[in-house]
C-alpha cells in the first residue's frame, strides 16, 4: 500500500470544491424540472424534509467515512468499508463508490461536452435569428452526429474529446488543480446565475405577446414557491423528491469519501459538510429555480411551462428566449447560461474521478499521471458509446443503472454499515470528533432510523413503480383483489424490458417492430458494458487485498 500524504491546501479551497462537487447540471436542469412535473410548491416541502432527514445526514455520513478511510491511508471506498466491517461482502460493497464514478462520468462529460459547444455557438451567434424549431434542429443534429466543426464531421465527438482531455489534464495536477478550478469556477458560476437570475426577475410580463398573452415570469416564481399542503400525502411526489437529493449533494457516489480522505485527521466535518451542503442548497432553491422556469414562463407562459419542461429545454428553449434580448445581450447571456453549466458539469466531473485515482494510488502506487490518463481512457470505452448511439438509448440506460439505481442502492448500504454494523456510538464519535459546532443529539437517531427508511422507500418505490406512479389507486386496487399493476419505468419492468416485448407483441408493423428490437439490443449492450465495468472493479479490488496480505506477510 502506497501511504500519499497529500491534502487539501486550504479551509476555503476544500469547501469549494466539495461545493463544486456537488453543485452540477442538477441544480439549475433536473430540480426545475423535478419542480414543475410535481407540481411546484407541491415538491418544495417534501424536498426540505428529505434535505434534513435524509441528505444532511447522508453528508456527515459519508465525510467521516472519508476522513476515518485517509487516516488510515484510504482514498476510495471499497478499503474504507472494509475497515468498518471486516466481512468481505462489506469491501465489494464499496466498489459502488468506485463504479458509479466512472459509469455516470461517461455520460455527464458528454452533456458537459454539449455545454462546452454550446458557449462556442453563442460566441458565433450561430442562433441569432433562428426560430424554437431550428433551435430544437439544431441540437437534434447535434447528437445526431451531423454537425460539423471547423470541417471536421462529428462535432459532438469533437467536444466530447476535448472535455475528457480537460479533466484528465486537471486531474493530473492532483487536489492543487481540482482546488484551482473549484476557486475559480465556483464563484464564477454563481455570478453568472446572479446576472441571469436578475434578469428573469425583471422581465415581469413584458415578454407577453398575441400568442403568448399571459406570460408573466412572477407567474413561474409563484408556481414553484406557493406551498401546496396537499402534497405531504402523495407517495410520487416524496419520491421525486427523494430522488432529487441524491442527485443534488452527491450522496451515494464514493467523491465525498474521496475528497473528505485527503482532510487532516482533526478536520471539522461537521461543518465543512453541512457548508457544502448549504453551498449546494442555495445554488439549487435559489439560483436552479430562478433561470429556466422565470424566463421561460416570462415568453412562453406558465402553462407552456407545466406541458413542456424537460432536461433538453436548456439547449432547445432557452438559446431562442435569449434571442429576445437583441444580438448583444443574447451572446452575453448564452455565454454565461452555458458557461455557468460547463462549470457546474466539470468541478462534478473532476470528482468523479478521484475515486478511481485514489484507488490505484493506495492500491498499485500509480502516479497521478497515470491515474488520471487511465481515467481518460476508461472515459473513451465507456463514454464514446454513449455519442455514437445516443438516439439508440445507451445514454438512458447508463443515466438509469449508474445515475439511478446505483446511487440509491450503495447509499442504503453504507448507512446500514455505518449506523447498524460499525455501531451508531462509534460512527457518531467519529463525525462530532474535531466538530467546532455542537451537532443535535436527535440526529443519532434520524441517522439510525429514519434516514435509512427513507432510502429503503425510495428503493422500494423505483423497484414496484404502480402504473401511471399512482400509490393511492395501486394501493386501491390491491386491497379490491385487482394485483399489483407495475408501471413501465419501474425497476423490474425496465429490467425485463417487458413494455418493449409487448409493444413487440402488439405491433404489426414489420418496420416498428424492428427498432423495437434494435432498442433492445443497444439497452441490453449497454447494461452489458456496465455490468462489465463492475466486474472488472471487483476483480481488482480482489486482487488488491491478496496482493496487500501479500504484503503483510512479507513485512512480518
Amino acid at each position: 500500500m502506497n501511504k500519499h500524504h497529500e491534502v487539501w491546501g486550504s479551509r476555503l479551497g476544500l469547501i469549494l470544491a466539495m461545493a463544486g462537487n456537488a453543485i452540477g447540471l442538477g441544480n439549475f436542469l433536473r430540480f426545475p424540472v423535478q419542480a414543475v412535473r410535481n407540481g411546484g410548491g407541491a415538491f418544495i416541502i417534501p424536498y426540505l424534509v428529505c434535505l434534513v432527514l435524509m441528505g444532511i445526514p447522508l453528508l456527515w455520513v459519508e465525510w467521516s467515512i472519508g476522513r476515518r478511510g485517509g487516516r488510515l491511508g484510504y482514498h476510495s471506498t471499497p478499503f474504507m468499508m472494509h475497515t468498518l466491517s471486516k466481512r468481505p461482502f462489506w469491501k465489494y460493497a464499496g466498489v459502488f463508490g468506485i463504479f458509479n464514478n466512472l459509469a455516470i462520468a461517461s455520460y455527464y462529460c458528454f452533456i458537459e461536452s454539449w455545454t462546452l459547444a454550446y458557449v462556442w455557438h453563442s460566441l458565433r451567434q450561430t442562433f441569432t435569428g433562428l426560430s424554437q424549431s431550428e433551435v430544437v434542429r439544431h441540437f437534434d443534429n447535434y447528437v445526431d452526429l451531423t454537425t460539423r466543426f471547423l470541417g471536421i464531421p462529428g462535432e459532438a465527438v469533437f467536444f466530447f474529446l476535448i472535455c475528457v482531455a480537460l479533466n484528465t489534464y486537471v486531474l493530473s495536477r492532483g487536489l492543487k488543480g481540482i482546488e484551482r478550478v473549484a476557486t475559480a469556477g465556483v464563484p464564477l458560476l454563481i455570478l453568472f446565475g446572479l446576472f441571469l437570475a436578475g434578469k428573469a426577475l425583471t422581465l415581469g410580463s413584458s415578454g407577453a405577446t398575441e400568442e403568448f398573452p399571459d406570460a408573466n415570469s412572477w407567474a413561474g416564481l409563484e408556481f414553484l414557491w406557493k406551498p401546496q399542503y396537499h402534497s405531504l400525502s402523495d407517495p410520487k411526489v416524496w419520491l421525486a423528491a427523494a430522488g432529487q437529493i441524491f442527485f443534488t449533494i452527491s450522496v451515494g457516489w464514493g467523491m465525498i469519501h474521496a475528497y473528505a480522505s485527503y482532510v487532516r485527521s482533526n478536520e471539522d466535518i461537521a461543518l465543512n459538510g453541512l457548508t457544502a451542503g448549504m453551498s449546494n442548497e442555495f445554488v439549487e432553491i435559489v439560483l436552479g429555480s430562478l433561470v429556466v422556469v422565470p424566463i421561460a414562463a416570462g415568453y412562453l407562459g406558465i402553462g407552456w411551462v407545466t406541458e413542456n419542461i424537460s432536461f433538453g429545454a436548456a439547449f432547445q428553449t432557452m438559446p431562442f428566449l435569449f434571442g429576445k434580448w437583441g444580438p448583444v445581450l443574447a451572446t452575453f447571456a448564452g455565454v454565461m447560461w452555458f458557461g455557468l453549466l460547463f462549470l457546474a458539469a466539470i468541478t462534478s466531473s473532476l470528482a468523479m474521478g478521484m475515486p478511481w485515482m485514489g484507488f490505484m494510488r493506495d492500491e498499485f502506487n500509480w502516479s497521478r499521471m497515470r491515474g488520471a490518463v487511465s481515467f481518460g481512457v476508461i472515459l473513451l470505452m465507456m463514454g464514446l458509446p454513449t455519442v455514437f448511439f445516443y438516439r439508440q438509448g445507451f445514454f438512458d440506460e447508463y443515466d438509469y443503472w449508474a445515475g439511478t439505481v446505483s446511487l440509491v442502492l450503495f447509499a442504503l448500504l453504507e448507512i446500514i454499515l455505518f449506523a447498524w454494523v460499525f455501531g451508531i456510538r462509534k460512527g457518531w464519535n467519529e463525525i462530532v470528533m474535531g466538530a467546532d459546532i455542537r451537532l443535535p443529539g436527535l440526529f443519532r437517531y434520524v441517522i439510525k432510523y429514519v434516514t435509512p427508511l427513507l432510502i429503503l422507500s425510495v428503493l422500494v418505490g423505483a423497484v414496484i413503480t404502480p402504473e401511471g406512479n399512482d400509490w393511492l389507486v395501486a394501493f386501491r386496487d390491491l386491497f379490491h383483489g385487482y394485483g399489483w399493476k407495475l408501471d413501465d419505468n419501474s425497476l423490474i419492468m425496465q429490467l425485463t424490458n417487458s413494455a418493449l416485448y409487448d409493444q413487440i407483441a402488439r405491433s404489426t408493423d414489420p418496420l416498428e417492430i424492428a427498432g423495437l428490437k434494435e432498442k433492445i439490443f443497444f439497452r441490453n449492450m449497454a447494461r452489458l458494458m456496465l455490468l462489465g465495468l463492475f466486474a472488472g472493479l471487483c476483480l481488482l479490488v480482489r486482487f488488491a487485498f491478496v496482493r496487500r496480505g501479500k504484503q503483510i506477510t512479507e513485512e512480518s
